[in-house]
């Protein structure tokens, strides 16, 4: 049983879909709720939020040395 278990591979995390799809999806709820009226502050949320994902993404794959 021990030897299943080292070879089984766990994938990485990709951080740039997961906060992608996170982003989205409090984006959407905002939106439905009618929280964000303004459409150039959705905008501004969206570039702001896409470019804190891809930071992160960066970050990420620096520190895993890939």
């Amino acid at each position: 049983m021990p030897r299943e278990v080292e070879r089984r591979r766990l994938h990485r995390t990709d951080w740039m879909a997961l906060l992608s799809g996170v982003l989205f999806v409090v984006l959407g709820i905002l939106i439905v709720t009618r929280a964000i009226t303004d459409p150039l502050v959705l905008i501004g949320v969206l570039v702001l939020g896409l470019a804190f994902a891809g930071l992160v993404a960066i970050i990420a794959r620096v520190v895993r040395g890939k």
